[in-house]
C-alpha cells in the first residue's frame, strides 16, 4: 500500500524561519537549521526549505543554510527561491538537497523545467504553484488562476492547463499551495488539489491551511494527494508529527510511523 507522505516546510526570511496566513503577517519561529533537525528526529518523511524572499530581492539561494541542512538530517529535502538558472540548481543540489522548486522562474520561462530535468532527471524537478480561486470559467476552466511572487501577481495562466503542461515539460512533481486556505489551519483546497491530482501522472503535494490530522486524511483521500505539507501546527507546538502519525493510523491512512 503506498504509504503517504507529512512534510514539513520551512519558510526562511534571513536565516530565520517564519509563518503567516495567505502570505501576509509573518513572525519569526526559529533556525531553520534547529527546526529541520528537530523534525527529522519527530520522523518528517521530508522537508521543504524555501528562501521565500531571495527571488524578490533578486539574489541567490542561501547555499550556506541549504548546506547546513543536508549535514542535519537524513532524508530528502527540497529547497526553492532564488533559483534563477541551471547553475543555481545544480548549486543546490551539490549542495546536499534532492530536489529543486521552481515556481516563478517556471513560469517565465517554462523550459527551465525541460532542461533541470534533463540535467538532473524528473525526480529533482518540483513544480510549486499558487493558484487562487477565479470564478470566470471562460478564461480558467479549472476555477482557478495561477499567481506568482508571492501572490501579488497574477499570471492569467489556468492552473489545471499550466500543472499538466509543466509534467509534459519534465517535472516530476506538483506542490498545490492554495493561496485562498494558506496559513488558516482550516483545511486544504481539496477541491483544485483534486483536480490537478486527476489530470497529472506524478506525485501531487497538498499545501496551505493543515489544522488537523483529519485535514491530511482529506487531502489524501478526497483529493488524492500523495503528500501533505505542514507547516504552522508544528512551528508553534499545536500538534507533533508522532502524533499526526498516530492519528493519521487510526483514520486509516498509510503512514511511515515513526
Amino acid at each position: 500500500m503506498l504509504k503517504r507522505r507529512i512534510i514539513p516546510c520551512l519558510d526562511v526570511i534571513n536565516r530565520r524561519v517564519t509563518k503567516g496566513v495567505k502570505f501576509k503577517d509573518n513572525i519569526d519561529l526559529g533556525d531553520p537549521v534547529e527546526m529541520a533537525q528537530q523534525y527529522y528526529n519527530d520522523g518528517a518523511d521530508e522537508l521543504v526549505v524555501y528562501d521565500i524572499t531571495a527571488s524578490a530581492e533578486h539574489r541567490p539561494i542561501d547555499i550556506d543554510m541549504v548546506r547546513s541542512v543536508a549535514q542535519a538530517v537524513r532524508i530528502p529535502f527540497a529547497v526553492g527561491g532564488g533559483i534563477a538558472s541551471l547553475a543555481d540548481m545544480e548549486r543546490v543540489l551539490l549542495a546536499g538537497a534532492e530536489k529543486v522548486s521552481v515556481n516563478s522562474l517556471a513560469v517565465r520561462n517554462p523550459l527551465i523545467i525541460t532542461e533541470g530535468a534533463k540535467a538532473f532527471g524528473n525526480q529533482c524537478i518540483v513544480l510549486g504553484m499558487d493558484p487562487i480561486a477565479n470564478p470566470d470559467t471562460a478564461r480558467f476552466p479549472s476555477g482557478y488562476e495561477i499567481t506568482v511572487r508571492g501572490f501579488r501577481e497574477r499570471t492569467g495562466k489556468d492552473a489545471v492547463d499550466w500543472a499538466k503542461h509543466a509534467v509534459d515539460l519534465g517535472a516530476g512533481e506538483i506542490v498545490v499551495n492554495s493561496v485562498d486556505a494558506d496559513g488558516t489551519r482550516s483545511g486544504f483546497e481539496l477541491n483544485i488539489t483534486k483536480k490537478i491530482a486527476e489530470a497529472v501522472s506524478v506525485p501531487v503535494v497538498a499545501s496551505g491551511g493543515a489544522g488537523n490530522a483529519e485535514h491530511l486524511r482529506d487531502a489524501f483521500s478526497l483529493a488524492y494527494a500523495d503528500a501533505a505539507i505542514v507547516a504552522g501546527i508544528l512551528h508553534t507546538g499545536l500538534t507533533t508529527i508522532p502524533k499526526l502519525k498516530a492519528e493519521l493510523q487510526i483514520l486509516a491512512v498509510a503512514v511511515r510511523m515513526c
